[in-house]
C-alpha cells in the first residue's frame, strides 16, 4: 500500500505504558501491509527526565549562555532515547525494526545550530531498510550538516522531520499522533464548547499556528502543502477517533462527514499572550527608518496601524527593551503597554463577509472587554486586548460565531 509516515509526539512516548499503545498502532498499520516510517519526539514534556527542556537545563544550570553546538548535541539525545526504546519494544513483539538518527536517515541541514533548515533528504538508507522488511524509526527534530555536525530544527522540529520525510518518500499521507482527538475550534482547556474539526485547509491551520494555536508547526504545514500531502491529526490514546485532516479543502470534503466548507464561516479562535502594544508619534518618513532598523534586528511586528498622528503595532513582549532602545535613539515619543494578548478569529472570507467586525465589537462590549487594536486579513481578524481579558475574549468570539 506504499509508505506511510507516522509521527508520535512527546506525550505519546512519555512512558513505557504509552509506548505500548504506540506499538499497537504501528502493528495495526503494519498488518494492513503498510511500509512504515515512524518519527519520534523526545519522551514527555518539560520537567520529565528525558524531555528536551530538561536536557537543555543540564547545560544551562552550569553555563548561563551554553554554546549552541553543544546544546544541539545534548538536545538530540532525547529523540535517540525514545527511538531506541520504541525499536526494542517492537522487536520484543516480533516486529522487525531499526532505529536511525537524523544523520543516519539522510537528513542534511544548514549549520544554524538550534534552528536549522532541512536542505535535502537522501532516502537510500530508509528505502534499503524497508526493502529488508523493517519498520524504520527515525529521530525527529534533528539532522546534520555535510561535514557531520549534529543539528536540531527548532521548536516543532519533529513535525517538520515527519512531513519532510513524507515528501521525500512520495507519501500521500502523514499521520501526526498527539494527545487530543483532533484540531479544535479553540483550546479546550479554556473553551469548554470547543468542537473537533473534521478537516482544515492548509491556509487555515497555518493561520492557527501563526496566531498561537498549538496544533502543528507552520513549517510542517508549508512542506505538506508544497508536497500535496494530507496530514492527519490523531490521538494516540484514542486511535479510533476520526481525527482531523489537513489539506486542500476541495480534495477533502468528499471524504468528510461535515457541512459544505462554503457555509463554515468560522474555523477557530486562536490566542497568544505575552504581547506588548507600542504607540509611536512620528512622521511617516522617520517611522519608515525605524521599521527598517527593526527589520535589520529581525524583530517581528504585527497589527501595524497607521494613523495621522500615531502609529501602533504589537510584538512579543520579550523584544520590548531592544525596541525601546531603537525608539529612544530616534528621539520619538512612544508609549508601551505591556501584558496584552492577541485573540484571532480564523475563517473563510473574513474581510468579504459583511458585519464580522461589528459582531466581534458587540460581543466584546457585552462582555465588558476593551478592544485595544485590531487588524484583519482575508482569513483572519485579530483583536488586541488586555492579557487579563484573553480567556473571556476567546469565549465571547467563539460563542458569537460557533454557538448559533
Amino acid at each position: 500500500m506504499g509508505i506511510l509516515v507516522q509521527k508520535f509526539g512527546g506525550t505519546s512516548v512519555a512512558s513505557v505504558e504509552k509506548m505500548k499503545e504506540v506499538c499497537s498502532i504501528i502493528e495495526k498499520y503494519k498488518n494492513k501491509d503498510n511500509d512504515l516510517v515512524i518519527v519520534v519526539s523526545a519522551m514527555g514534556r518539560k520537567g520529565e527526565p528525558y524531555a528536551t527542556d530538561t536536557l537543555i537545563n543540564l547545560c544551562a544550570n552550569v553555563n548561563e549562555k551554553p554554546n549552541k553546538r553543544e546544546l544541539d548535541l545534548i538536545m538530540s539525545c532525547g529523540e535517540i532515547i525514545s527511538g531506541t526504546i520504541l525499536t526494542n519494544m517492537l522487536e520484543s513483539r516480533g516486529i522487525s525494526a531499526v532505529f536511525l538518527t537524523g544523520i543516519q536517515a539522510g537528513i542534511t541541514t544548514t549549520k544554524a545550530f538550534s534552528n536549522s533548515k532541512i536542505k535535502v533528504i537522501d532516502t537510500k538508507r530508509i528505502v534499503k531498510e524497508i526493502d529488508e522488511g523493517k519498520i524504520v524509526i527515525v529521530a525527529g527534530f534533528q539532522g546534520g550538516t555535510e561535514d557531520g555536525e549534529i543539528t536540531t530544527l527548532g521548536r516543532g522540529g519533529s513535525d517538520t522531520s515527519a512531513v519532510a520525510l513524507g515528501k521525500a518518500l512520495g507519501c500521500e499521507t502523514v499521520q501526526i499522533y498527539t494527545d487530543v482527538d483532533g484540531i479544535m475550534t479553540a483550546d479546550p482547556r479554556i473553551e469548554p464548547d470547543a468542537k473537533i474539526l473534521d478537516y482544515v485547509d492548509y491556509e487555515e491551520v497555518f493561520q492557527m499556528a501563526e496566531k498561537g494555536a498549538k496544533v502543528i508547526h507552520p513549517r510542517a504545514v508549508e512542506l505538506a502543502k508544497s508536497g500535496d500531502i494530507i496530514l492527519e491529526i490523531k490521538n494516540t490514546l484514542n486511535p479510533g477517533a476520526k481525527g482531523t485532516k489537513i489539506g486542500l479543502t476541495r480534495g477533502l470534503k468528499e471524504n468528510c462527514e461535515y457541512e459544505d466548507h462554503t457555509y463554515r464561516f468560522m474555523t477557530a479562535v486562536a490566542h497568544k499572550d505575552n504581547i506588548a502594544q507600542i504607540k509611536v508619534k512620528s512622521s511617516e518618513e522617520l517611522f519608515s527608518q525605524i521599521l527598517n532598523e527593526l527589520e535589520d534586528k529581525q524583530i517581528n511586528l504585527d497589527m501595524i496601524n497607521f494613523f495621522t498622528e500615531e502609529k501602533a503595532f504589537a510584538l512579543d513582549q520579550g523584544n520590548i527593551d531592544l525596541v525601546g532602545e531603537i525608539l529612544e535613539k530616534y528621539k520619538v515619543k512612544f508609549e508601551i503597554r505591556k501584558n496584552c494578548a492577541k485573540v484571532t478569529l480564523i475563517g473563510s472570507k473574513v474581510t468579504e463577509t459583511p458585519g464580522v467586525i461589528a459582531k466581534v465589537v458587540r460581543s466584546l462590549s457585552r462582555a465588558g472587554i476593551t478592544l485595544l487594536q485590531s487588524s484583519d486579513s482575508y482569513t483572519s481578524l485579530t483583536c488586541l486586548v488586555k492579557e487579563e481579558d484573553m480567556i473571556e475574549t476567546v469565549h465571547a468570539i467563539h460563542n458569537q460565531f460557533y454557538n448559533l
